[in-house]
């Protein structure tokens, strides 16, 4: 089995106004991901997904550019099987201007950053092609999946104090969700303005359905911390991204200052930026995006890593199919794994992409035992939206 071609490409779909919403991003007027493509010469096609980084547009036109003008070249005729070791061919690659040192090439470009969202998108579509030729999904070559299904939370939560219990409490009568998230931090003003919109959901919500809050990193420590103590009556199942991805100090210490569970890592790449945030001891659950992280080859050992430190793993799943497809199969394997995001704000990569879907029922989703990710592009939804050409 060899690779015949490999192809990205940058989907930007509309969302319409009615359907907007504005958080810490501002308004968020479409959905933007890169769409990869690797066709095997013995007709299989694999498909993944890599994001620019969460809320961000701007670069998927140079991810897509990283993936088509230099891994296609280094991946074509190669067997789509030695998933660790392309893996490592693009991760190690050089580019004009970097020197082959000993016989090995040093890492390219960077080591964080669209390089490595590149090497995820591919990641994923070579273990869909595993999947599909051996006819067994891919939480199969995991290890096996640990459930049938998995409990999901409702990942939204824009309204304010005045709306926000109703808002939240439509997404649990919606498919019987029992867990919710919601959006804080400077899109509030003020960390008592977040904290009075988490004191109205909880009040609305009652007592027995699980709370997250979400700032998007966007606050000081000191504002974190403040956030934190406010609301540790509001039995908050975990508080995400606190403070800056890049402050992983400051993060220990918000997580130190209050007994609210501490989740991070939709902006983190590769284990290493993992490894950092288990050394300090600054999140009780780890959220690698495996669209941005490196795919799931790294993703497996980032779930080694929550497993190792006592954690929990909780996949960030705002995403296209191929990427939802890809971390439900991770968490769903993982014995860290224990809970999958699931969108509730307009998605069309999720639910327009594909063939098939992924229904909530009483709170919980199924997790399919088709072949591979499980999952069948629509190619008129890439030619729909496709900017430059179809995969």
């Amino acid at each position: 089995m060899r690779i015949a071609r490999v192809h990205a490409t940058w989907c930007r779909v509309p969302i319409p106004y009615e359907r907007q919403h504005t958080s810490d991003f501002g308004r968020v007027p479409t959905f933007d991901s890169v769409i990869v493509r690797v066709e095997t010469a013995c007709g299989i096609t694999g498909w993944g997904e890599a994001k620019a980084g969460v809320g961000s547009a701007a670069a998927c036109a140079g991810l897509a550019a990283i993936i088509n003008d230099d891994y296609a070249p280094l991946l074509l005729g190669q067997d789509p099987r030695d998933i660790s070791r392309l893996w490592d061919v693009m991760y190690n690659t050089p580019r004009e201007g970097y020197a082959v040192a000993g016989g090995y090439a040093l890492p390219q470009v960077g080591r964080r950053g669209l390089s490595i969202s590149a090497i995820a998108g591919v990641d994923v579509a070579l273990w869909d092609i595993l999947g599909k030729s051996l006819g067994v999904p891919v939480w199969r070559l995991l290890g096996g999946r640990r459930l049938e299904r998995m409990p999901a939370y409702a990942s939204g939560g824009w309204a304010d104090a005045a709306n926000i219990g109703a808002q939240l409490q439509g997404y649990c009568d919606k498919a019987g969700f029992r867990a919710v998230k919601m959006r804080v931090g400077v899109m509030d003003g003020s960390p008592a303005r977040s904290a009075a919109r988490v004191r109205a959901a909880r009040e609305a919500l009652g007592p027995d359905i699980r709370l997250m809050a979400d700032a998007h990193g966007t606050w000081t420590v000191a504002e974190a911390r403040a956030f934190a103590r406010m609301v540790e009556d509001c039995d908050l199942f975990w508080f995400e991204e606190p403070v800056s991805a890049d402050d992983k100090a400051g993060m220990a210490e918000v997580r130190r200052s209050s007994s609210v569970p501490i989740s991070a890592g939709e902006s983190e790449f590769t284990r290493h930026d993992f490894r950092e945030i288990c050394e300090l001891r600054a999140a009780d659950v780890l959220q690698p995006d495996l669209a941005i992280a490196g795919g799931l080859t790294e993703g497996l050992r980032i779930s080694a890593l929550a497993s190792a430190f006592n954690l929990r793993l909780a996949p960030h799943l705002w995403s296209g199919a191929p990427a939802f497809a890809a971390g439900m199969h991770l968490a769903a394997t993982q014995s860290a794994g224990f809970i999958l995001e699931y969108s509730l704000g307009h998605n069309p990569m999720l639910h327009d992409l594909i063939e098939e879907d992924f229904p909530v029922e009483d709170g919980h989703v199924a997790i399919p035992d088709r072949p591979g990710l499980g999952i069948t592009v629509r190619e008129s939804f890439l030619e729909q939206y496709g900017q430059g050409g179809r995969a």
